[in-house]
C-alpha cells in the first residue's frame, strides 16, 4: 500500500463508506481527536506502568480504532462500524469501580502530576474530553451514536481513577490543589 496519494493535497480527505469533506470539518476534528488520544495512550504506556493497567490500556487503544472507525463514517449502520456496544461502556465502568476500590476518598480536587505515568494518564484525559466535545459538536450538526459518547465520557472518569491508582502504586499521593487565596 502506499503511504502518499495525493489526493488530499487539496485539503480535502475521504470518508468511510464514500464522500470527501474538508480536513477541518468536525467529522475529521472528532476521529483526528481520537488518534491523538490513541498516541497519548501508547506514550503513557512506555512509562512501564503495572500489568493490569497497562493490558487494560492496550484494550482501550484497539476500541479507539474502533470509534476512530465508526466516527469516519457517515452511515454507520450500512457500513457496519458501531464496533463498541454497550458491553464495552459497561467493562469500562466495571474497571472504574475495580481501580476505585483500592483509593482513597476524595475530599478535594487534584492536581494532574506526581509519577511520570500518572502525569501521562491525565493528560490522556484531558484529550479525552476535548474528544468528547468534538463528538458532541460534531452531534450538532450529523448523527452520532449516543454509545460513542458514553464511551467517551466514561473513558475519561476512568483515565482520571487510572491516574490516581497509578500514584497509589508507587506510593506518590494526590496532589490537592491549593486555592490561590
Amino acid at each position: 500500500m502506499k503511504i502518499y496519494t495525493r489526493t488530499g493535497d487539496d485539503g480535502s480527505t475521504g470518508l468511510y463508506g464514500g464522500g470527501r469533506v474538508a480536513k477541518c470539518h468536525a467529522r475529521i476534528e472528532a476521529f483526528g481527536c481520537i488518534d491523538e488520544l490513541n498516541a497519548a495512550l501508547g506514550v503513557a504506556r512506555t512509562t512501564q506502568l503495572e500489568e493490569p493497567c497497562d493490558k487494560l490500556l492496550a484494550s482501550i487503544q484497539n476500541q479507539l480504532f474502533d470509534l476512530g472507525a465508526e466516527l469516519a463514517t457517515p452511515d454507520v449502520a450500512t457500513m457496519g462500524t458501531d464496533y463498541l456496544q454497550d458491553s464495552d461502556i459497561a467493562r469500562l465502568e466495571q474497571w472504574i469501580d475495580q481501580f476505585d476500590a483500592n483509593l482513597p476518598e476524595l475530599s478535594t480536587f487534584i492536581l494532574p502530576g506526581g509519577t511520570s505515568g500518572a502525569a501521562w494518564l491525565h493528560l490522556c484525559r484531558c484529550i479525552c474530553r476535548r474528544a468528547e466535545r468534538l463528538v458532541v459538536s460534531l452531534g450538532e450538526t450529523e448523527t452520532v451514536r449516543p454509545g460513542a459518547l458514553k464511551y467517551l465520557n466514561r473513558l475519561g472518569d476512568l483515565l482520571f481513577v487510572l491516574a490516581r491508582s497509578v500514584n497509589a502504586a508507587a506510593k506518590v499521593g494526590d496532589i490537592p490543589w491549593q486555592k490561590s487565596r
